[in-house]
């Protein structure tokens, strides 16, 4: 996985994130609003700790989002066959804080 921040500014935070097929994010949790873009893909799907759901679902190019907070620790899969490639503007509670904590985090 590749992820670089393009701007923080204040309460807003904007990151590209890169997964090839087979790569997943760390797990996290999300407590932010975002609005996230689709550069590249084809299918992502979200995975659980526990194992009980795992969500699939298409993306394309030029996709757009609005994500709402989600406090359950999960991570996104790229079970495509391509890469999978966004842009995410992340708005924050506070300057400083991390737009999706890792489990150890929590």
């Amino acid at each position: 996985m590749h992820e670089e921040i393009l701007e923080r500014r204040g309460r807003t935070l904007v990151r590209r994130q890169r997964l090839e097929p087979g790569e997943s994010t760390p797990w996290h949790r999300d407590p932010y609003h975002r609005v996230t873009v689709v550069l590249s893909g084809e299918h992502l799907a979200i995975e659980y700790p526990d194992g009980t759901e795992r969500a699939r679902f298409p993306v394309r190019p030029g996709q757009v989002g609005w994500d709402e907070p989600f406090d359950e620790v999960h991570r996104g899969v790229n079970v495509g066959r391509v890469p999978y490639e966004e842009v995410a503007v992340f708005f924050l509670d506070h300057p400083d804080a991390h737009p999706q904590p890792r489990e150890a985090d929590s």
